[in-house]
């Protein structure tokens, strides 16, 4: 009974995080009232996502708690993914651009 106690968190926690996350969906929001264009409009709209997201990893799915090891395999498997996908849209541009000069455009 005592341990089943002891793994609680409070509900501070949650409150603080749940008026961050109206906060950040409010931002994001604003972005389009304000009809913000382009890579600004993309670039705030994915970094609150993110911000979003790693908020929500972090304490309702209790990441935050949890081993440093554990934390590791569930993070970096994906970020591995995004910087291949990154280093692939490059690629990409390249051969884009490769072919557009040999075959001509």
């Amino acid at each position: 009974m005592d341990h089943a106690s002891g793994q609680q968190h409070p509900i501070g926690v949650y409150l603080k995080v749940w008026a961050l996350l109206f906060v950040l969906s409010t931002m994001s929001y604003l972005v389009d009232y304000f009809h913000l264009q382009g890579l600004l409009r993309w670039g705030l709209i994915v970094a609150f996502m993110l911000m979003k997201a790693s908020l929500i990893v972090a304490v309702f799915m209790h990441l935050r708690w949890e081993r440093l090891a554990l934390v590791y395999a569930i993070l970096v498997p994906p970020l591995c993914v995004l910087v291949l996908v990154a280093l692939m849209v490059l690629e990409g541009d390249y051969v884009f651009l490769t072919r557009s000069a040999f075959f001509g455009g």
